[in-house]
């Protein structure tokens, strides 16, 4: 007997199938349930890799990796601690900034507003805040004026316009009290356009106005740390602070935004265990349909039995049978995830168009685009684990068939 003999019978078998409308229906319902999993799971995974990706490329392009911040009084000799730094490999970049918080008026009440003042020259090696505003405002930051680039979504709050004069109130450094506070002043010269919480409440100005302005001279407030790998950031930050002679406060970017990395890989883990569990379900389908199966070709199978069949051949031709289903399904579901998550964030500014929603708000989000990212080891992964389940599927009604006693298939034939 040809050892090809079972995977030809369990083909015929699975043509033959359509033959008999039920089962055929039962057998499409499981195809289907396993191509959608498989689709949505890949899309999902791809939509979860481009949130993270945005979020290290965007919000950890903005926000520094790690802060030294002095305590209670500024940093003086910060480029001797910028030196230190350059000796730990895994530090890219180090740049000073002045930090000024306040309050700014707005239409029915106030909002706060920090204002960060950085040094162009280096602010480069710690941020990528240049690529989202254009060049006339980052230009407008270099110099000792009382220039501020806000965020796009803070100027529309303030009903500003880019020349317009903002009025800043800080308290007095020996009272806190509204009625003591101090009253600054600042030319809007230019906006940024970032989205999410920081373009709410983020504002950069020169640094040499602002030390100017608090009398810091040489000091700065602390010194902000960009690293070749965010997630070892805590470590670096503090063997970095630890070597300082100074006191200074550690931070990094794990207590501001670790939420948000901490969010997605949530939602990662749920939605891959309840897309999971929706092709498991629909791989049941192959159940149902190979039980139909074995009963509506019994006595195909005693007549093979008893021409030599083996009873493990018996079993290679139901799974081969299931094994098609979800070979199908997997096919078509990683063709039409891979195809959907290419082109995700196309398709979903379609959607907004057409229905006149908005999926994310830049006020809300740090981004306002539904981000994709495919990856081919998600798409080999959630391809293999569905067949691998309807294989698994596949296993009972195949031994099922095995036990079928030939003289009393044909006899009730």
């Amino acid at each position: 007997m040809s050892k090809w003999l079972p995977l030809l019978i369990g083909w015929r078998f699975y043509r033959a199938r359509q033959s008999n409308g039920f089962i055929g229906f039962i057998s499409f319902a499981s195809t289907a349930g396993i191509a959608l999993g498989v689709a949505v799971l890949i899309i999902v995974l791809s939509a979860m890799n481009g949130f993270e990706k945005e979020l290290q490329n965007r919000l950890l392009g903005v926000i520094s990796h790690g802060e030294l911040v002095g305590v209670n009084e500024p940093i003086q000799d910060w480029q001797a601690i910028a030196n230190s730094a350059q000796n730990i490999p895994n530090i890219t970049g180090v740049a000073p900034f002045i930090r000024l918080q306040g309050l700014v008026q707005k239409p029915g009440g106030f909002q706060g507003i920090v204002v960060n003042g950085i040094d162009v020259q280096h602010e480069p090696n710690v941020s990528s805040i240049a690529q989202y505003m254009n060049e006339a405002s980052w230009r407008s930051l270099q110099g000792v004026d009382n220039h501020i680039v806000l965020g796009r979504s803070l100027l529309n709050k303030l009903q500003l316009e880019v020349g317009d004069t903002l009025a800043m109130y800080t308290p007095a450094a020996d009272n806190s009290r509204l009625s003591a506070a101090k009253s600054h002043r600042f030319v809007v010269s230019g906006v940024y356009d970032l989205g999410g919480e920081i373009e709410s409440t983020q504002a950069y100005v020169p640094i040499g106005y602002l030390s100017e302005l608090l009398d810091l001279g040489t000091g700065v407030s602390g010194l902000r740390i960009q690293v070749d790998n965010v997630f070892s950031a805590p470590q670096i930050i503090r063997d970095l602070g630890y070597a300082q002679s100074e006191y200074l406060y550690l931070n990094d970017w794990t207590r501001s935004q670790g939420h948000l990395y901490q969010d997605i890989q949530l939602v990662r883990m749920v939605m891959y265990l309840v897309l999971a569990l929706v092709i498991a379900v629909a791989c049941f389908n192959i159940v149902s349909t190979l039980v139909m199966a074995v009963r509506d070709k019994a006595s195909e199978i005693a007549i093979l039995m008893t021409m030599g069949l083996k009873r493990s051949a018996v079993m290679a031709i139901f799974v081969m049978q299931g094994g098609l289903n979800g070979l199908l399904g997997c096919s078509l579901g990683g063709i039409i995830g891979v195809v959907v998550a290419v082109n995700l964030s196309a398709i979903a500014k379609g959607v907004e168009s057409i229905f006149g929603v908005h999926f994310l708000d830049s006020d809300i989000y740090f981004i306002d685009f539904l981000p994709s990212q495919l990856q081919q080891n998600d798409v080999i992964f959630v391809v293999s684990l569905g067949l691998v389940m309807s294989l698994i599927a596949t296993l009972y009604p195949a031994w099922k068939a095995t036990k079928i006693a030939p003289a009393a298939a044909l006899a009730g034939r």
